[in-house]
C-alpha cells in the first residue's frame, strides 16, 4: 500500500512521515492551477519547516504569508524576498518585527492593520523606515478585520502616517469550506467594492490577497487577485473528504501502534492529544490500514479505539492514519520523517512550531 513504509521498525511512534513524492506532486499540482507562480502567495502555517519553504521557492513562488513571527524568521531564513505576516502586530509583536527586518534586510516584511489604534502604534514605531501593510477586511468568518465598507475610512487614517504604506487588501474567507463559487462570488464583491471606494477617493488601487486552500482556485479566476493557500502541500482528511474536485493528496502520515489490548473489540494505540490535533471532535484521524477502527476516547498519550475484532492488532502492530487537520498536528512535532519510495531516509525540523527561533 501507498503509505506503508518499509523501514518502519527504526521509526519510534507517534511519528509524522512526509511522502516526499506526494508533497512536490502537490506542489506541481498548484503551479498547474495557477501557472502564473507571480499571483501565489503560500501560507506557510501548514508546514512550518525550511526545507518545504526551499521546495517553494524552488518552484519559483517568492511571495509567502505567516501567522507567527517564527513563521515569518523561517521564511527569510530560506531566503524568501517577500513575507507577509498575516496578523495584527501589536505590543512586544512591534519590537520583534523591527528586529526581524534589521536581521533579514533582503526579506520585504509587511503585516495586516485592522484598526486605527494599531495603526498608530506601528506608524511610531517604523517611522524612519516606513512599513508596508495590508487592511485586513472581514468578509464572514467573524474573527478579524475591518468591515468592508469601513475600509476607505481606516486607509485613509493610515495613509495619513508616514510610517505606514498601505500597499493591499487581505481577507481570508475560512468560513468557507467548499468550492462553491456562489460563496467566493460574495467574498470577492466585498473585496472589489472596498478597493473601487479607496480607488475613487485616493487614486490608488491596492493589490489583493485572498482565500484559503478551499477558495483559492475561484479567487484565481480573477487575474488581479493573489491566492494565498497553505493546507495544500499536505493535504489531510477533511479537506480530502470535503474537496474531492481539488487534485491534492495527503502527503503526511501518521504512524502510531497498538499500546495495549483492551479486550476483543477495544484496544489503545500510542496517539494521543500530543500527537494529532485535538480541537475537532472524534475521531480527529482516518486509519488507512485499520479502516473499521472507531476511536472512542483520547487524552494525552493515548487514542482507545474500537474494532471487530483485535486477534490479530496484537501489541506493537503499527497503524497509519491521515490527521482530519495536518496544520496543528504538524506543530505537534519537532521534526518530521521524510520518506521516498516508501523508505524514510531523513528528517526535516519542524523549524516554526516554536514561537521563537532567534528574535
Amino acid at each position: 500500500m501507498w503509505f506503508e513504509i518499509k523501514n518502519i521498525e527504526a521509526i519510534d511512534s507517534p511519528a509524522v512521515i512526509l511522502l516526499q513524492e506526494r508533497v512536490l506532486a502537490n506542489l506541481a499540482a498548484l503551479t498547474r492551477l495557477v501557472p502564473d507562480v507571480a499571483r501565489l502567495r503560500p501560507h506557510v502555517k501548514t508546514h512550518k519547516m525550511l526545507e518545504v519553504t526551499r521546495l517553494l521557492l524552488g518552484a519559483g513562488i517568492t511571495q509567502f504569508k505567516a501567522a507567527t513571527i517564527a513563521e515569518a524568521e523561517m521564511v527569510a531564513m530560506a531566503g524568501a524576498p517577500d513575507v507577509l505576516l498575516a496578523y495584527q502586530v501589536t505590543g512586544p509583536k512591534v519590537k520583534r518585527l523591527q528586529a526581524l527586518r534589521a536581521a533579514y534586510p533582503g526579506t520585504a516584511f509587511s503585516c495586516l492593520v485592522d484598526t486605527a489604534p494599531v495603526a498608530d502604534e506601528l506608524a511610531q514605531a517604523f517611522a524612519a523606515q516606513p512599513l508596508p501593510v495590508y487592511l485586513d477586511l472581514n468578509v464572514g468568518m467573524n474573527r478579524t478585520g475591518v468591515a468592508p465598507e469601513r475600509a476607505l475610512a481606516l486607509c485613509r487614517h493610515c495613509q495619513a502616517l508616514p510610517g505606514l504604506q498601505v500597499v493591499g487588501l487581505h481577507a481570508y474567507d475560512g468560513h468557507i469550506n467548499d468550492t462553491d463559487p456562489a460563496k467566493t462570488d460574495v467574498v470577492y464583491a466585498l473585496v472589489r467594492q472596498a478597493q473601487a471606494a479607496i480607488e475613487a477617493a485616493t487614486g490608488q488601487r491596492l493589490a489583493l490577497v485572498l482565500g484559503g486552500s478551499p477558495t483559492f482556485l475561484n479567487h484565481a479566476r480573477h487575474p488581479e487577485v493573489t491566492v494565498s493557500p497553505g493546507t495544500f502541500i499536505f493535504w489531510d482528511a477533511f479537506y480530502q473528504e470535503a474537496l474531492p474536485d481539488l487534485p491534492f493528496e495527503p502527503a503526511a502520515i501518521l504512524a502510531t501502534r497498538v499500546l495495549s489490548v483492551v479486550d476483543g473489540q477495544t484496544l489503545t494505540l500510542d496517539l494521543g492529544h500530543k500527537a494529532v490535533a485535538a480541537e475537532r471532535p472524534l475521531p480527529r484521524v482516518r486509519f488507512l490500514n485499520l479502516p473499521d477502527g472507531v476511536p472512542i476516547s483520547q487524552s494525552e498519550e493515548h487514542m482507545v479505539v474500537r474494532v471487530p475484532d483485535t486477534a490479530h492488532l496484537p501489541v506493537g502492530t503499527v497503524v497509519y492514519a491521515v490527521p482530519l487537520h495536518v496544520c496543528p498536528t504538524i506543530a505537534l512535532y519537532e521534526y518530521a520523517y521524510v520518506a521516498r519510495n516508501q523508505e524514510c531516509q531523513t528528517t526535516w525540523k519542524v523549524n516554526a512550531r516554536t514561537r521563537m527561533i532567534t528574535i
